[in-house]
């Protein structure tokens, strides 16, 4: 199968992919899904020991993660395999990878090497924790990440003892973080015409993502705790009780706080001494809680919702996740995207991006390639001839 790129923004770029299980998979899908002919580098079947990292190849998971690829099987641990990628890469523009920080070295296949192949080359990095410094060497995991950076000890109930987020938000943001650096990296080699290493890590993403709550501690000193559903600054946001079921409100300023009273029928509230300004509504939480759920509970999610959105107070319905996709709001924006699946004789569809451009927009284009689907094609483009590639399989570099 030639490449068929999955948009033209990004056509002209050639993407070597070294990662595995999420945050590197999901940098590069990026890459993937706006046009870039990324060449995943897998090792061979042969040494391979059980299910590789990721879960099952026609699992849910990574097909959702390995779309518009292509693959190439390839022994790094054989020189002639090294030799191939040593290849590949003078002809690259990205080289995306997420060992542990001495695998590459002790592979000969880190920045400094191949950057000496090729000057121009942007070479990506995502490790657990940073590549040097005393926690370098620990293997990296998403919960790990989440609990060293801090996110477990704001999330779940006041009380509760720290909770996980139901998402690998280390391992996806790491790779968004990475796939933005590669871009940034990519615009900067248009000026100076070299490549550079990008780097960053799960704990470095986790710790980003913080935002606002890291900087209560950085500027203010304050040390953020678990506030369940409830906005750590903003009273009354959060999940609230009706008649049959629960949905989310945000009244966040003044404003929006006088327009809710007011569509609740308790204009009362507005001036009342607990609740007139926004730090008496956050001293005063709970009891407002109380009383805003008293008066929800009278009707249903569905009529506070429609009442709520008809004068400009922010709120919505708590989706399970089938009904996420259910949604018209969802449909209509497209997020989920369709695409032949020939390895499993059906339409398969995933999750598509979340970015919409106007001339040059990103589709699913092709399914998740089989393991090294296009290891022939994709040798030959690099003017392997056809002898030299049968030996390469018979030998089992490929």
């Amino acid at each position: 199968m030639p490449f068929e790129p999955a948009s033209r923004a990004l056509s002209r770029f050639t993407v070597l992919d070294l990662t595995r299980v999420r945050s590197g998979p999901t940098a590069v899908r990026q890459l993937a899904d706006w046009g870039a002919n990324v060449i995943k580098i897998e090792t061979p079947k042969a040494l391979e020991t059980g299910e590789g990292p990721g879960g099952p190849r026609h699992g849910s998971d990574f097909q959702n993660l390995h779309r518009n690829k292509r693959s190439l099987t390839l022994n790094l641990k054989s020189e002639e395999g090294r030799a191939i990628l040593r290849r590949l890469v003078a002809g690259a523009d990205v080289l995306v990878e997420n060992y542990r920080p001495d695998v590459k070295h002790r592979l000969g296949i880190a920045f400094e090497q191949l950057h000496e192949i090729n000057p121009r080359l942007v070479y990506a990095s995502i490790s657990g924790f940073g590549q040097d410094g005393p926690y370098a060497t620990r293997p990296g995991f998403d919960q790990i990440a989440q609990g060293l950076g801090g996110l477990m000890s704001i999330t779940g109930l006041p009380g509760q003892g720290p909770v996980r987020v139901g998402i690998p938000v280390a391992d996806l943001t790491a790779g968004l973080y990475c796939a933005f650096g590669v871009m940034a990296a990519l615009l900067a080699r248009e000026e100076t015409g070299k490549g550079q290493w990008v780097q960053t890590s799960l704990l470095q993403a986790q710790i980003a993502m913080l935002d606002f709550q890291a900087t209560r501690w950085l500027m203010d000193g304050e040390v953020p705790k678990q506030a369940g559903n409830n906005h750590p600054t903003s009273i009354p946001t959060g999940v609230f009780q009706t008649a049959d079921g629960h949905i989310n409100i945000a009244v966040t300023g003044q404003a929006i706080w006088e327009r809710f009273c007011r569509s609740v029928d308790r204009p009362d509230l507005i001036a009342h001494p607990d609740y007139a300004s926004a730090a008496l509504r956050s001293r005063n939480r709970d009891a407002l809680g109380l009383e805003i759920t008293a008066i929800l509970r009278e009707q249903t999610g569905a009529y506070w919702i429609e009442r709520f959105s008809q004068v400009g107070v922010p709120c919505g319905p708590i989706n399970a996740i089938d009904q996420v996709f259910a949604d018209p709001q969802v449909q209509h924006l497209g997020i989920a995207q369709s695409v032949h699946s020939t390895a499993l004789a059906r339409d398969i569809t995933l999750v598509a991006q979340p970015v919409m451009l106007s001339d040059t927009p990103s589709a699913i284009r092709t399914p998740p390639p089989e393991l090294g689907e296009q290891s022939d094609e994709i040798l030959a483009e690099a003017g392997f001839t056809a002898v030299e590639i049968d030996g390469f399989r018979r030998n089992g570099t490929i």
